[in-house]
């Protein structure tokens, strides 16, 4: 059941989605390199942003941690800490010969995907894997068995795709996808694939869901939705095509400075909502910002409560 204040029409008002922003997998991550950083010192290197959301890395630039694109780029025998998307094994291999000192990252959904992935080709599958093909969860996950790995992005790739003949067909998902998408190309690989096998259990992970049907209940009480994050943000991205699909305009807000003051013309009610890479203190700008605008009551619409929470490895001071 969701919960929502009755509306007072002669007010202005926002409606701000909970749960929203951080998953448990981001704010592992994120803690990882801030504890990195406290044991080592500066610099500790990161392969790709930690996290997809300008605030965030700028935020660790400041503290000390280096971004870069490839294991390559970090000095042998460094510090390098995996992003929470995950990498493939080449990386693994080629950070190894480096003799660079990892701190894997990778949100423990994502490498649950990678466990399948070897599964599955172990026992001879092409896997289909449905997803973003330039994303760098997928292009990890694919690394684990590339020779088996065909990518799916859109319902035609899955109407279309063709597998070697005689061979046996599985499914895996990347984890920040649109729940609806992903059904509508998985029910297009069944009907084509009767046989084909897909995970253990569902791969979009439990933030994204939770944050997509937050956003269905805001599509239905709000005028406009505003999504919290960066451009690059898988997730955040699909929360804005979800309230889309639903019938309600709906933008992506970087940060406050992206607000686009036209959108709120003939608005009374603004749905507010963050993607799970983006910290709260973005939410709370935003909120402020239309509370300048007039927008000076906010109600909560709680669809669902979380506690999931994701350990640091022993190594950074987690549990052993």
């Amino acid at each position: 059941m969701s919960a929502v204040s009755i509306p007072d029409p002669a007010r202005k008002r926002i409606i701000l989605a909970e749960p929203r922003g951080f998953c448990a997998g981001v704010r592992r991550a994120i803690g990882m390199v801030e504890r990195a950083l406290e044991i080592h010192g500066a610099p500790v290197y990161v392969r790709h942003e930690i996290v997809h959301n300008k605030y965030v890395v700028r935020s660790l630039e400041k503290k000390g941690a280096v971004f870069v694109e490839s294991e390559e780029e970090v000095p042998e025998g460094a510090v390098c800490v995996f992003s929470a998307h995950g990498v493939s094994p080449r990386v693994r291999d080629n950070s190894a010969a480096r003799r660079l000192d990892v701190i894997d990252a990778t949100c423990p959904l994502v490498s649950k995907v990678h466990q399948e992935a070897r599964r599955f080709a172990t026992t001879g599958h092409t896997i289909l894997l449905i997803g973003h093909a330039r994303h760098e969860e997928v292009v990890g996950t694919v690394g684990e068995a590339p020779e088996h790995t065909i990518v799916v992005e859109t319902v035609e790739d899955a109407r279309t795709v063709r597998i070697p003949e005689g061979t046996s067909v599985s499914y895996l998902t990347q984890t920040t996808l649109s729940l609806d998408e992903t059904r509508d190309i998985t029910e297009e690989l069944v009907r084509r694939f009767p046989d084909i096998k897909g995970p253990g259990s569902d791969d979009i992970c439990y933030a994204s869901q939770n944050r997509q049907n937050a956003v269905k209940e805001l599509a239905s009480k709000a005028q406009l939705v505003l999504v919290v994050g960066s451009d690059n943000s898988s997730n955040s991205i699909r929360m804005v095509e979800v309230a889309q699909r639903h019938g309600v305009r709906a933008h992506l807000v970087d940060n406050v400075s992206r607000l686009d003051e036209s959108w709120l013309r003939g608005v009374d009610s603004v749905g507010v909502t963050a993607g799970a890479s983006a910290p709260e203190i973005l939410v709370e700008q935003l909120v402020d910002r239309l509370g300048e605008l007039g927008y000076d009551r906010v109600d909560t619409l709680t669809t669902v409560e979380e506690d999931v929470v994701f350990a640091m490895p022993g190594s950074l001071g987690g549990p052993r």
